[in-house]
């Protein structure tokens, strides 16, 4: 196996190829089939047919909070905080941009008149309490606004707020989408149900650090940001007979395989309940549970660019992303898909 090192997993992309908003309907999107070698340039409708009845395909139901804030110190200086996770009913750990960040003990004044204490800072994040009579959840829901990503350069629109929202989304956490189920309307479920394909599922709220990029040159020294998440027993049964009927388990994104990986024993039994996982896929990685994944486009040198070479292969993947650059797919959360075969899995499970 190599020694990869975060420069091996940089690419050129054109950056009109970056998707500022998403396409005119859920399902218009395109997808890439990468099959060992082979490419197919399809349309994300034709995925039924790519799967049997009685494969399995697994979502992450996390739900997109507004958690993201404009606000001011009380010099006047400018804030933003993205919200990384809630701690408490009126208490958050938050990534905090500044040209002078206050220190503990400093004050933050909020949109709607609510201030906010700075309790502590842990590394790149900061632990606010907010004093007023709503809860955090409420208060951001009230006024907080739609967390698109970095790489897209607009404001939010009343769009972005179903939009960067699966369908199927069902418990409050995330503060970015798991952008794979992003394609998924209702009809495209129910055409999966029609062809005998299970549903079963996890939740995993992600973080606002799944977007930060790995440092220095050392793979094996990066350290991810932690995630809660948490695996049904319902969906540990799932799996189980999925496996027991020579199913496969279709993961939709990567924070549905990390979660079920990280909750999998070494035969690929899950254990369910909830946890916190930092897990870090990186090749040469055993997968134990996900036999294919449906995926976006990732950012250049991004931990989840490795964990899909892990799952692939790093050759097929570079091949893959030429292939999509030279045919203008589009890249990031509001941009098209790609199956992805686990590399190495039995033919039975191709």
């Amino acid at each position: 196996m190599p020694a990869y090192r975060p420069s091996d997993f940089d690419f050129a992309l054109p950056p009109e190829l970056v998707a500022q908003t998403p396409s005119p309907e859920r399902g218009a999107s395109r997808l890439l089939h990468v099959d060992g070698g082979a490419l197919a340039d399809l349309a994300f409708t034709d995925l039924p047919p790519l799967l049997a009845a009685g494969d399995l395909v697994v979502f992450n139901d996390t739900r997109v909070i507004k958690s993201r804030l404009h606000a001011a110190k009380p010099t006047g200086g400018a804030v933003e905080l993205l919200l990384e996770r809630v701690l408490g009913p009126q208490e958050g750990l938050f990534q905090l941009r500044a040209s002078h960040p206050p220190r503990a003990g400093g004050s933050i004044d909020l949109p709607g008149g609510v201030r906010a204490t700075v309790i502590g800072r842990d590394d790149r994040f900061f632990r606010l309490s907010i004093d007023g009579p709503q809860s955090l959840p409420d208060y951001l829901d009230r006024h907080g606004e739609v967390p698109l990503p970095p790489y897209i350069t607009r404001r939010p629109d009343a769009a972005d707020e179903t939009r960067y929202q699966t369908v199927y989304a069902r418990h409050a956490g995330a503060v970015a989408a798991p952008t794979a189920g992003l394609h998924f309307d209702d009809a495209m479920l129910a055409a999966l149900r029609a062809a005998g394909i299970d549903f079963a599922w996890v939740t995993l709220h992600v973080g606002a650090g799944t977007f930060a990029p790995m440092q220095g040159d050392d793979l094996a020294a990066h350290r991810m940001h932690s995630e809660r998440y948490r695996i049904p027993p319902e969906t540990a049964a799932a799996v189980a007979a999925a496996r027991e009927r020579g199913g496969r388990v279709v993961a939709v994104g990567t924070t549905t395989l990390r979660a079920l990986e990280s909750a999998a024993d070494e035969q690929g039994k899950l254990a369910p309940g909830e946890a916190e996982t930092a897990l870090f896929v990186t090749p040469g990685f055993a997968f134990r549970v996900v036999d294919r994944l449906l995926t976006n486009f990732h950012l250049p040198k991004s931990t989840l660019l490795v964990l899909v070479s892990a799952f692939a292969g790093f050759d097929r993947i570079r091949g893959a992303y030429a292939h999509a650059i030279a045919r203008k797919y589009r890249f990031f959360s509001y941009g098209d898909a790609m199956l992805l075969e686990r590399a190495g899995a039995p033919p039975g499970l191709r």
